[in-house]
């Protein structure tokens, strides 16, 4: 099973991913800010192309209506950052239930897929003072 075959409600949930993740990327200050919301929108537009091609319909769906879904979510969401991240985790365990509908290789690039996204949004939000001290990724210090 492949996005396509889930249903219209699953779909709809499951564009929903890379939102709720560059959301929880950003939840230490709670909202995604112009610098993450530019890079998440943008790294959407990119995995359309650069994606393994099993997923390219997905992200093709994602892209469209990336940046309202993100906007709206966000504003859905509590404001106080413990709770927010909360209410994103739950959100994500409830796509994780989605993704153990599909087959487990598809399930598996998806994943992979979305794990790099989370880590390309997180790094949005550091600044050029951290790379230019610490240009590679030190356990406790960048990560």
């Amino acid at each position: 099973m492949t996005f396509k075959d889930l249903s219209q409600a699953e779909r709809e949930q499951l564009l929903k991913f890379p939102v709720y993740i560059s959301l929880l990327a950003a939840s230490k200050d709670c909202r995604l800010d112009g610098r993450e919301m530019h890079t998440a929108i943008k790294l959407t537009h990119i995995k359309t192309f650069s994606c393994d091609p099993v997923l390219a319909d997905y992200y093709a769906e994602v892209d469209r209506n990336f940046e309202s879904s993100a906007r709206a979510i966000s504003d859905q969401l509590p404001a106080d950052r413990e709770l927010r991240e909360i209410a994103i985790k739950r959100e994500l365990n409830k796509l994780e239930a989605i993704l153990r509908k599909l087959d487990t290789r598809y399930a598996a690039i998806m994943h992979e897929s979305l794990r790099s996204y989370k880590d390309h949004v997180s790094r949005a939000h550091r600044n050029v003072l951290e790379y230019f001290i610490f240009p590679l990724p030190i356990s406790g210090i960048t990560d």
